[in-house]
Protein backbone atom coordinates (compact mmCIF):
# COMPACT_ATOMS: atom_id res chain seq x y z
CA UNK A 1 0.00 0.00 0.00
CA UNK A 2 2.70 2.32 1.02
CA UNK A 3 4.64 1.75 -2.42
CA UNK A 4 1.27 2.43 -4.45
CA UNK A 5 1.10 5.63 -2.50
CA UNK A 6 4.61 6.83 -3.64
CA UNK A 7 4.22 6.04 -6.95
CA UNK A 8 1.06 7.90 -7.49
CA UNK A 9 2.75 10.57 -5.39
CA UNK A 10 5.32 10.59 -7.41
CA UNK A 11 3.70 10.60 -10.75
CA UNK A 12 1.32 13.35 -9.35
CA UNK A 13 4.59 15.63 -8.70
CA UNK A 14 5.78 14.87 -12.63
CA UNK A 15 2.40 16.03 -13.51
CA UNK A 16 2.53 19.11 -11.75
CA UNK A 17 5.90 20.09 -12.11
CA UNK A 18 5.52 19.83 -16.06
CA UNK A 19 2.32 22.23 -15.74
CA UNK A 20 4.39 24.65 -13.62
CA UNK A 21 7.33 24.53 -16.05
CA UNK A 22 5.57 25.08 -18.71
CA UNK A 23 3.49 28.15 -17.06
CA UNK A 24 6.76 29.95 -16.55
CA UNK A 25 7.56 29.65 -20.06
CA UNK A 26 4.63 30.92 -21.10
CA UNK A 27 4.84 33.95 -18.66
CA UNK A 28 8.74 34.82 -20.17
CA UNK A 29 8.07 34.21 -23.93
CA UNK A 30 4.66 36.50 -23.03
CA UNK A 31 6.96 39.62 -22.57
CA UNK A 32 6.53 40.99 -26.31
CA UNK A 33 3.59 39.26 -27.02
CA UNK A 34 0.95 40.71 -28.97
CA UNK A 35 -2.67 40.42 -27.38
CA UNK A 36 -5.82 39.16 -28.27
CA UNK A 37 -8.83 40.92 -25.65
CA UNK A 38 -6.18 41.66 -23.26
CA UNK A 39 -4.52 38.25 -23.24
CA UNK A 40 -1.04 37.45 -24.03
CA UNK A 41 -1.31 35.18 -27.34
CA UNK A 42 2.21 33.35 -26.75
CA UNK A 43 0.54 32.50 -23.34
CA UNK A 44 -2.95 31.40 -25.07
CA UNK A 45 -0.74 29.29 -27.31
CA UNK A 46 1.24 27.21 -24.46
CA UNK A 47 -2.18 26.74 -22.69
CA UNK A 48 -4.03 25.11 -25.67
CA UNK A 49 -1.23 22.86 -26.70
CA UNK A 50 -1.67 21.42 -23.23
CA UNK A 51 -5.35 21.70 -23.21
CA UNK A 52 -5.45 19.69 -26.20
CA UNK A 53 -3.21 16.83 -24.88
CA UNK A 54 -4.85 16.30 -21.92
CA UNK A 55 -8.31 16.23 -23.75
CA UNK A 56 -7.62 13.53 -26.23
CA UNK A 57 -5.85 11.81 -23.13
CA UNK A 58 -9.44 11.28 -22.16
CA UNK A 59 -10.56 8.84 -25.53
CA UNK A 60 -6.97 7.38 -25.89
CA UNK A 61 -7.78 5.90 -21.87
CA UNK A 62 -10.17 4.74 -22.30
CA UNK A 63 -9.44 2.99 -25.58
CA UNK A 64 -5.80 2.07 -24.23
CA UNK A 65 -4.30 3.10 -27.62
CA UNK A 66 -1.34 5.54 -28.32
CA UNK A 67 -2.24 4.91 -32.31
CA UNK A 68 -2.80 9.18 -32.64
CA UNK A 69 -0.51 10.46 -30.07
CA UNK A 70 2.10 11.30 -32.45
CA UNK A 71 -0.67 13.16 -35.31
CA UNK A 72 -2.03 14.60 -32.59
CA UNK A 73 1.50 16.26 -31.59
CA UNK A 74 2.42 17.38 -34.69
CA UNK A 75 -1.13 18.38 -35.68
CA UNK A 76 -0.96 20.44 -32.69
CA UNK A 77 2.11 22.80 -33.33
CA UNK A 78 0.27 23.28 -37.11
CA UNK A 79 -3.32 24.03 -35.89
CA UNK A 80 -1.57 26.60 -32.95
CA UNK A 81 0.67 27.97 -35.25
CA UNK A 82 -1.51 28.93 -38.04
CA UNK A 83 -4.10 30.47 -34.95
CA UNK A 84 -1.79 32.37 -34.35
CA UNK A 85 -0.46 33.83 -37.57
CA UNK A 86 -4.60 34.57 -37.45
CA UNK A 87 -4.93 35.64 -34.62
CA UNK A 88 -2.28 37.85 -34.76
CA UNK A 89 -3.72 41.61 -34.75
CA UNK A 90 -0.06 42.10 -36.68
CA UNK A 91 1.81 40.27 -39.08
CA UNK A 92 5.47 40.26 -40.78
CA UNK A 93 7.45 38.88 -43.43
CA UNK A 94 9.51 37.37 -40.28
CA UNK A 95 6.31 36.10 -38.64
CA UNK A 96 4.70 34.67 -41.72
CA UNK A 97 7.93 32.70 -42.64
CA UNK A 98 8.16 31.31 -39.10
CA UNK A 99 4.66 30.28 -39.49
CA UNK A 100 4.91 28.65 -42.58
CA UNK A 101 7.95 26.69 -42.04
CA UNK A 102 6.63 25.32 -38.94
CA UNK A 103 3.69 24.25 -40.34
CA UNK A 104 5.76 22.25 -43.18
CA UNK A 105 7.54 20.60 -40.94
CA UNK A 106 4.95 19.66 -38.90
CA UNK A 107 2.20 18.43 -41.35
CA UNK A 108 5.46 15.78 -42.63
CA UNK A 109 5.99 15.08 -38.81
CA UNK A 110 2.50 14.26 -38.19
CA UNK A 111 1.92 12.06 -41.09
CA UNK A 112 5.08 10.54 -41.07
CA UNK A 113 5.04 9.23 -37.56
CA UNK A 114 1.73 8.47 -37.71
CA UNK A 115 1.65 6.43 -40.78
CA UNK A 116 4.84 4.32 -39.26
CA UNK A 117 2.41 3.90 -36.56
CA UNK A 118 -0.35 2.68 -38.55
CA UNK A 119 2.04 0.27 -40.25
CA UNK A 120 3.30 -1.47 -37.15
CA UNK A 121 0.17 -1.67 -35.51
CA UNK A 122 1.03 0.12 -32.61
CA UNK A 123 3.58 1.85 -30.79
CA UNK A 124 5.93 -0.20 -28.29
CA UNK A 125 6.81 2.25 -26.08
CA UNK A 126 2.88 2.21 -24.61
CA UNK A 127 2.79 -1.03 -23.73
CA UNK A 128 2.88 -0.71 -20.71
CA UNK A 129 2.37 2.67 -20.07
CA UNK A 130 -1.27 3.01 -21.55
CA UNK A 131 -2.64 1.19 -19.13
CA UNK A 132 -1.86 2.78 -15.41
CA UNK A 133 -3.82 6.31 -16.06
CA UNK A 134 -1.50 8.47 -14.38
CA UNK A 135 1.43 7.00 -15.96
CA UNK A 136 -0.32 7.91 -19.54
CA UNK A 137 -2.00 11.15 -18.13
CA UNK A 138 2.40 12.71 -17.86
CA UNK A 139 3.13 11.10 -21.59
CA UNK A 140 0.11 13.19 -22.89
CA UNK A 141 1.13 15.85 -20.64
CA UNK A 142 4.65 15.90 -21.09
CA UNK A 143 3.89 16.40 -25.04
CA UNK A 144 2.12 19.26 -23.47
CA UNK A 145 5.27 20.46 -22.94
CA UNK A 146 7.29 19.26 -25.58
CA UNK A 147 5.44 20.97 -27.95
CA UNK A 148 5.94 24.40 -25.50
CA UNK A 149 9.53 23.85 -25.68
CA UNK A 150 10.30 23.01 -29.35
CA UNK A 151 7.59 25.68 -30.26
CA UNK A 152 8.78 28.37 -28.01
CA UNK A 153 11.20 30.67 -30.45
CA UNK A 154 8.90 30.37 -33.24
CA UNK A 155 5.61 31.64 -31.67
CA UNK A 156 7.49 34.16 -29.85
CA UNK A 157 8.83 35.16 -33.09
CA UNK A 158 5.20 34.97 -34.64
CA UNK A 159 3.36 36.38 -31.51
CA UNK A 160 6.14 39.71 -31.32
CA UNK A 161 4.43 43.30 -31.08
CA UNK A 162 5.84 45.45 -34.01
CA UNK A 163 9.31 46.35 -33.66
CA UNK A 164 12.09 47.84 -36.27
CA UNK A 165 13.26 44.17 -36.08
CA UNK A 166 10.53 42.92 -38.32
CA UNK A 167 11.65 43.42 -41.36
CA UNK A 168 13.48 41.18 -43.88
CA UNK A 169 17.19 41.07 -42.24
CA UNK A 170 20.66 38.84 -42.12
CA UNK A 171 19.27 36.87 -39.27
CA UNK A 172 15.92 36.24 -41.76
CA UNK A 173 18.09 35.09 -44.42
CA UNK A 174 20.57 33.19 -42.51
CA UNK A 175 18.11 31.35 -39.92
CA UNK A 176 16.03 30.16 -43.59
CA UNK A 177 19.13 29.13 -45.37
CA UNK A 178 19.68 26.83 -41.78
CA UNK A 179 15.61 25.99 -41.71
CA UNK A 180 16.01 24.43 -45.71
CA UNK A 181 18.99 23.01 -45.12
CA UNK A 182 18.28 21.06 -42.01
CA UNK A 183 14.94 20.26 -43.34
CA UNK A 184 16.25 18.71 -46.60
CA UNK A 185 18.64 16.14 -44.58
CA UNK A 186 15.94 15.54 -42.25
CA UNK A 187 13.60 14.10 -45.82
CA UNK A 188 16.48 12.84 -47.44
CA UNK A 189 17.39 10.95 -44.73
CA UNK A 190 14.69 9.60 -43.86
CA UNK A 191 14.06 8.69 -47.52
CA UNK A 192 17.05 6.77 -47.74
CA UNK A 193 16.46 5.04 -44.88
CA UNK A 194 12.59 3.87 -45.49
CA UNK A 195 13.79 2.67 -49.38
CA UNK A 196 16.29 0.90 -47.89
CA UNK A 197 13.94 -0.81 -45.72
CA UNK A 198 11.76 -1.64 -48.39
CA UNK A 199 14.34 -3.52 -50.06
CA UNK A 200 14.07 -7.29 -49.02
CA UNK A 201 17.78 -7.93 -49.80
CA UNK A 202 18.56 -5.53 -46.74
CA UNK A 203 16.14 -7.20 -44.13
CA UNK A 204 18.19 -7.60 -40.97
CA UNK A 205 20.67 -5.17 -42.59
CA UNK A 206 21.68 -1.87 -41.35
CA UNK A 207 22.30 1.65 -43.84
CA UNK A 208 25.58 3.05 -44.60
CA UNK A 209 24.72 4.86 -47.75
CA UNK A 210 23.85 8.07 -48.62
CA UNK A 211 23.53 10.65 -45.42
CA UNK A 212 23.72 7.52 -43.40
CA UNK A 213 27.49 7.08 -44.45
CA UNK A 214 28.58 10.71 -43.12
CA UNK A 215 26.41 10.35 -39.89
CA UNK A 216 24.52 7.66 -37.43
CA UNK A 217 21.81 9.76 -37.26
CA UNK A 218 21.17 12.38 -40.19
CA UNK A 219 17.48 12.86 -39.50
CA UNK A 220 18.61 14.35 -36.28
CA UNK A 221 21.07 16.38 -36.98
CA UNK A 222 18.50 18.13 -39.87
CA UNK A 223 16.33 18.16 -37.06
CA UNK A 224 18.39 20.50 -34.40
CA UNK A 225 19.48 22.66 -37.49
CA UNK A 226 16.36 22.96 -39.01
CA UNK A 227 14.69 24.41 -34.91
CA UNK A 228 18.15 26.24 -34.83
CA UNK A 229 17.35 28.40 -37.80
CA UNK A 230 13.81 29.27 -36.71
CA UNK A 231 15.41 30.17 -33.52
CA UNK A 232 17.71 32.49 -35.38
CA UNK A 233 15.47 33.92 -37.53
CA UNK A 234 12.89 34.94 -34.23
CA UNK A 235 16.39 36.08 -32.43
CA UNK A 236 15.99 40.08 -33.27
CA UNK A 237 12.34 40.44 -31.89
CA UNK A 238 13.39 38.71 -28.43
CA UNK A 239 12.80 40.95 -25.61
CA UNK A 240 13.86 41.06 -21.94
CA UNK A 241 12.41 37.05 -20.41
CA UNK A 242 11.29 36.29 -24.02
CA UNK A 243 15.03 35.11 -24.54
CA UNK A 244 14.04 32.08 -22.83
CA UNK A 245 12.64 30.93 -26.01
CA UNK A 246 16.41 30.72 -27.52
CA UNK A 247 16.66 27.35 -25.56
CA UNK A 248 14.28 25.88 -28.16
CA UNK A 249 17.15 24.63 -30.62
CA UNK A 250 19.19 23.60 -27.09
CA UNK A 251 15.97 21.24 -25.70
CA UNK A 252 15.77 19.61 -29.10
CA UNK A 253 19.43 18.80 -28.75
CA UNK A 254 19.28 17.65 -25.86
CA UNK A 255 16.54 15.58 -26.54
CA UNK A 256 17.75 13.87 -29.78
CA UNK A 257 21.19 13.38 -28.49
CA UNK A 258 20.51 12.43 -25.26
CA UNK A 259 17.28 11.23 -24.03
CA UNK A 260 14.99 10.23 -26.77
CA UNK A 261 16.77 9.86 -30.26
CA UNK A 262 20.48 8.73 -29.95
CA UNK A 263 20.42 6.67 -26.72
CA UNK A 264 17.42 4.54 -28.05
CA UNK A 265 18.42 3.85 -31.23
CA UNK A 266 22.03 3.13 -30.33
CA UNK A 267 20.79 0.83 -27.51
CA UNK A 268 18.87 -0.96 -30.30
CA UNK A 269 21.42 -1.35 -32.82
CA UNK A 270 23.90 -2.68 -30.34
CA UNK A 271 21.66 -4.93 -29.28
CA UNK A 272 21.53 -6.25 -32.94
CA UNK A 273 24.32 -6.23 -34.34
CA UNK A 274 26.56 -5.72 -31.56
CA UNK A 275 29.86 -7.61 -32.16
CA UNK A 276 29.12 -7.53 -35.65
CA UNK A 277 32.88 -6.64 -37.02
CA UNK A 278 30.88 -4.43 -39.98
CA UNK A 279 28.91 -2.71 -37.64
CA UNK A 280 31.59 -1.53 -35.35
CA UNK A 281 33.96 -0.49 -37.97
CA UNK A 282 31.28 1.56 -38.87
CA UNK A 283 30.37 2.93 -35.78
CA UNK A 284 34.20 3.60 -35.15
CA UNK A 285 34.25 5.43 -38.32
CA UNK A 286 31.20 7.48 -38.62
CA UNK A 287 30.40 10.11 -36.32
CA UNK A 288 26.70 9.88 -33.95
CA UNK A 289 25.49 13.33 -35.64
CA UNK A 290 27.29 15.75 -36.55
CA UNK A 291 27.93 14.78 -40.67
CA UNK A 292 31.75 14.57 -42.31
CA UNK A 293 32.11 14.00 -45.64
CA UNK A 294 34.02 10.47 -46.04
CA UNK A 295 34.95 8.35 -43.15
CA UNK A 296 37.68 8.81 -40.80
CA UNK A 297 40.36 5.92 -40.26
Amino acid sequence: MAKNATGTGKKLTIAVLVVLIGAFVAWAGSVNSQELSGLKLFALAVAAAYVVQWIAFVPAYGMKTEKFFDLLGGSTYFILTFALVLLSPHTTVRSIVIAVFVMIWSARLASFLFLRVRKSGKDGRFDDIKHDALRFFNVWNIQGLWITFTAAAAWVGITAKQTTANSVDAFLVLGALLWIAGFSIEVIADSQKSEFRADPANKDRFITTGLWKLSRHPNYFGEILLWLGIAVIAFPVMYGWSYVALFSPVFVFILLNFVSGVPLLEKRSNKRWGGDSEYENYKKTTPVLLPIIGKKG
